[in-house]
């Protein structure tokens, strides 16, 4: 009976060293568990905290606000974290926006990005089928848009039966676009704000302001034309007529105004 009483004591001894153990283990766990959570957490609030966009650089956007496009760049969940920007937009630039060829970010510092607009360049615009449908420098179509662009110009008088995205306009004389890009540059560099450009059967070119028309001509001379243009059509404003310089030429100045 002493030799069963002694092995139940010593039986109980070593449950009761293994459920310390184990007790011990479990709480061992249990804090490597709270230290890890606490790690995790700590680690969210350093990165939430720290790359923080405070600051944001826009260039090269022209069709669409520095609003529109931070919007665009930063959408989603934490979209204003720059880590998570950083590794979303690594050696990668977005694409697929309208009028625009891509866009880069830059993260600069954990509080500051920058965003590098490439646009595409667009020289003028139709209407087709009640839509607006954007061509290049060299005539293909690259956008079609219920809305209009400010800085581009609508061209009317160009003869053509249908229109594909992607490819030129079927027009008969294709270097008319040369003509519009041409006119294009120059009534940007004069800081014109053209609203239309006319191209007539014989070649003839007429450039709208408002109510204000100025008849070019055959495009001789076009720079001196729409470089005199930058002074006359302000002076013009609030009436309505056809200015003639198809005559014009920097020695002889020869322009009329006729009131409608």
């Amino acid at each position: 009976m002493e030799k069963m009483a002694k092995k139940k004591l010593k039986k109980k001894k070593q449950n009761n060293r293994i459920s310390f153990s184990t007790h011990k283990s479990l709480f061992i766990i249990g804090g490597m568990i709270i230290a890890f959570a606490a790690m995790l957490v700590a680690a969210y609030v350093y990165v939430i905290t720290t790359y923080t966009v405070t600051t944001i650089y826009v260039e090269g956007n022209i069709h669409y606000t520095n609003e529109e496009i931070i919007n665009m760049v930063m959408e989603g969940h934490y979209g204003n974290n720059s880590l998570l920007l950083s590794l979303k937009y690594k050696d990668k630039s977005i694409v697929g926006v309208p009028f625009v060829e891509k866009m880069d970010v830059s993260v600069l510092d954990p509080n500051t990005i920058k965003i590098e607009v490439y646009e595409k360049s667009l020289a003028g615009y139709v209407e087709y089928l009640e839509r607006y449908m954007y061509f290049d420098k060299d005539g293909v179509v690259v956008e079609s848009s219920m809305e209009k662009t400010a800085g581009i110009p609508m061209v009317t008088g160009l003869k053509f039966d249908h229109v594909i995205l992607y490819e030129p306009l079927p027009v008969e004389n294709a270097a008319v676009f040369s003509s519009i890009l041409s006119i294009t540059q120059l009534v940007n560099k004069y800081s014109l704000s053209v609203d239309r450009i006319y191209f007539g059967s014989d070649g003839s070119v007429t450039l709208y302001f408002g109510d204000v028309k100025a008849s070019l001509g055959v495009g001789d001379n076009l720079d001196e034309k729409i470089m005199e243009l930058q002074y006359m059509i302000p002076e013009l404003e609030g009436k309505s007529g056809t200015l003639r310089m198809e005559n014009y030429t920097e020695e002889t100045h020869n322009i009329s105004f006729e009131l409608d």
